[in-house]
């Protein structure tokens, strides 16, 4: 059975599964286009072309945008968990089953299709993103059972603080912006919640109770301490700390009084890309295990409604899938032989070259799903000198307060890191060992988002760290996303050149080819 599934709105998607394994998941934001792009044409292309056949069930996610005096709802909607809708209809002269399903459901089955097979009588997801707050039961067919509510909008109330401090968010008329939680989560380590002084606390505790964050009632906290404060300002990061530290609270609490005790916990929705409460529901003890996909937030929604047709057509969810499942990269020009040298890639003279300060652009195979670059779309560089970080933030054209992560073999683990656990998928904080000295890579709190690497998941990239560890200790290296400020991952060669050229990046890696700027 071949299934292809799309997501409307933002973060704009496709994927198929064939087989009951996944062949693509296709954002639209990938090859260098807007972040958070709604389905391109281009993107819907890329995916026929490469499929060769017409599906045998077409699968359309839900969703649902505001507009002046109404609600505009695409196939099932945005939220609910009622029973998909399943009709006969025809596709390029193929007749097919159609199939439309929530947006809430695709996060619910996301999760249950990428999670490890459990055999635990009932299962527990928890979806928390922009607009959904709540917790699921899952039975042992794979259906939902029960559902909790806990809180609307919990990465829009998170969003919305730091819209809150921003002079350039506007008073009036404005919704919580899609980027702005991840800043918010790195200036949270610069504050700590024990500081927060009774204004602050009133603050966090009105935007946990507010009714609704669409559109941002930024005008209503004209007289708070926070109200354009300044997201660098000690108010903020405080602030931060604390609504971390609450809106976890509150989830965890309603998680030990009303969810299965020692059943599996699966989190979807972008609130699922917070490291700090991945490693908090780990270490919550409630649960038997914790997974987090990494796709959890909308760029694997797509992924979840295909998945939500497999379910319905076959009663069981789990689908064999690689993070690396978007689009091999594209090589629509060659380097201009006068401003570029190229040779066979020796791992042991570019880690050389890393170890010397080299900032290192470096493409493998196809692209990583979801937003983490995973070392197939990354730069590369030394993971030891706070200037490394600081000179990796220009690059990138993003702000200073912003950490770099590091990518370890797992080998190393334990001589650079207090937690030792696997990580591929960069989803959970760890403490660093002083002793370590990777200044580039720890964050102000001393923690850092690590993805783990064994050879047989990344064998290129696990080659690279060996031999950076014969030369310098420790097979440790920074990975940040190969990509322009604002845009996706980088995928053609044209964008790949234009972009070391701009950034003064001389040494570029694709595949087993080496190139580097001519001198001169």
């Amino acid at each position: 059975m071949l299934i292809v599934a799309f997501k409307p709105g933002h973060d704009g998607a496709v994927a198929a599964i064939g087989d009951r394994r996944l062949l693509y998941s296709l954002e639209s934001e990938k090859d260098s286009r807007p972040r958070y792009s709604p389905i391109l044409a281009t993107t819907v292309l890329d995916l026929a072309e490469r499929l060769g056949e017409v599906p045998d069930v077409v699968a359309l996610g839900g969703w649902s945008d505001l507009r002046p005096n109404r609600i505009s709802y695409t196939g099932a909607g945005y939220s609910g968990i009622e029973e998909p809708t399943v009709t006969t209809s025809r596709f390029f002269g193929k007749e097919v089953k159609f199939f439309s399903s929530t947006h809430e459901r695709s996060h619910i089955y996301m999760a249950l299709g990428m999670a490890p097979r459990d055999d635990s009588p009932v299962q527990t997801v928890l979806v928390w993103e922009g607009d959904v707050g709540a917790f699921y039961v899952i039975d042992g067919h794979q259906r939902i059972t029960r559902k909790v509510q806990v809180m609307s909008g919990p990465g829009a109330r998170y969003s919305f603080l730091f819209g809150l401090a921003d002079p350039t968010f506007p008073t009036t008329g404005g919704k919580p912006r899609l980027n702005d939680a991840g800043k918010l989560m790195a200036l949270a380590a610069f504050g700590d919640s024990a500081d927060a002084d009774a204004d602050i606390t009133h603050v966090v505790e009105r935007i946990l109770k507010q009714d609704s964050m669409y559109p941002a009632p930024k005008g209503e906290y004209r007289d708070s301490v926070l109200y354009n404060a300044g997201v660098e300002s000690p108010e903020c990061k405080i602030a931060a700390a604390l609504l971390t530290e609450r809106l976890f609270e509150t989830f965890a609490e309603v998680a030990r009084q009303e969810m299965p005790e020692g059943s599996p916990l699966y989190i979807s929705g972008g609130c699922g890309l917070n490291c700090d409460w991945n490693s908090l529901w780990a270490q919550l003890g409630h649960f038997s295990s914790v997974f987090v996909a990494p796709c959890t937030n909308d760029s694997g929604s797509a992924l979840g409604t295909a998945i939500d047709a497999l379910t319905t057509f076959t009663g069981d969810p789990h689908v064999d899938w690689s993070v690396y499942s978007g689009l091999e990269f594209v090589t629509d020009t060659q380097p201009d032989p006068a401003r570029w040298t190229s040779r066979p890639l020796e791992h042991d003279e570019l880690s050389g070259a890393l170890a010397g300060g080299r900032v290192v652009a470096w493409v493998q195979g196809r692209w990583e799903i979801g937003p983490r670059a995973l070392c197939n779309r990354s730069l590369l560089a030394e993971p030891f000198g706070a200037v490394t970080r600081d000179r990796l933030n220009e690059i990138k054209q993003r702000e200073d307060y912003r950490p770099i992560a590091p990518v370890c073999r797992v080998e190393d683990l334990g001589k650079v890191f207090h937690e030792d656990f696997e990580d591929p998928y960069m989803l959970y904080f760890r403490r660093v060992r002083e002793s370590s000295g990777l200044r580039a890579v720890t964050h102000v709190d001393g923690s850092a988002r690590v993805q783990t690497v064994r050879d047989s998941g990344n064998p290129q990239m696990h080659r690279l760290l060996s031999a950076f560890a014969a030369q310098r200790g420790v097979g440790v290296l920074c990975n940040t996303s190969l990509n322009f400020n604002g845009e996706g991952f980088i995928n053609r060669m044209s964008d790949l050149v234009l972009y070391c050229e701009s950034r003064g990046i001389s040494d570029m890696v694709v595949g087993d080819t080496w190139y580097q700027r001519a001198e001169g």
